[in-house]
């Protein structure tokens, strides 16, 4: 019992002596590493957002309520239903883009100088799922521009058994599905690159088989009574 108690003794210390790493002071990471498959992953957000399926926007047509609508959303073929004018494609423009076409097509449909204005009102298409060793695994809304790290605090970061280093990312490609590996520790040191997020994306955080093994052992011995009796010892 006495091994044991020391045992334990020295895996507590060896982990309450576990640091991040110091943050690297100046510019952080910024160029992807082909070697963990990061290829094609971005540190900038995109410079203009284009609309997309499951997106909510609102159409107003000044002094036109017959013509507008307070809340709509962006059908899973791109389209969504106007007065008068009937489907209209939405995905893929930007809501300037989609406030001009509307404009002119209501101009065409006989409506005199209409005046169109176009708000995304939510990016419901921007979901993330977040699982494996973290505090709270799920499914998670984020906006346009956010990063890795964003999506794994929503998850309320990663859980004690997790294994930091083994942060997989799985994204809808032209190929495919492809998988790309981060170091979270890396990347709030700014060591490694903090990609944006893009829909669809699903994050996976490893887990420490070690960390595990001590979370259940140390479950398991009141079990035994190694802590309830002092003879033990």
């Amino acid at each position: 019992m006495r091994s044991i108690s020391a045992s334990i003794a020295c895996a507590l210390l060896l982990n309450a002596c576990v640091n991040t790493p110091d943050p690297a002071i100046g510019p952080a990471a910024s160029q992807a590493s082909s070697g963990y498959g990061q290829a094609g992953y971005s540190v900038q957000p995109p410079d203009v957002y284009l609309l997309r399926p499951s997106d909510r926007i609102s159409v107003s047509v000044f002094r036109e309520p017959d013509f507008s609508l307070e809340s709509v959303q962006i059908g899973v073929e791109g389209d969504i239903s106007i007065p008068m004018l009937g489907p209209v494609r939405a995905a893929g423009f930007t809501a300037g883009e989609f406030e001009r076409d509307v404009t002119q097509r209501l101009a065409a449909a006989g409506l005199n100088n209409p005046m169109v204005s176009v708000n995304i009102s939510e990016y419901a298409s921007h979901l993330v799922t977040v699982e494996g060793a973290v505090v709270q695994p799920g499914v998670y809304t984020f906006q346009p521009g956010a990063r890795l790290s964003s999506a794994i605090a929503q998850a309320r970061g990663p859980s004690r058994t997790a294994d930091t280093r083994q942060v997989a990312v799985f994204r809808e490609s032209a190929a495919g599905v492809t998988v790309a590996k981060f170091d979270y520790q890396k990347m709030s040191s700014g060591m490694m690159i903090d990609p944006v997020m893009e829909p669809g994306d699903r994050v996976v955080m490893g887990t420490d088989g070690l960390s595990v093994f001590w979370q259940d052992f140390l479950r398991a011995m009141p079990a035994f009574g190694i802590f309830a009796n002092p003879a033990n010892f």
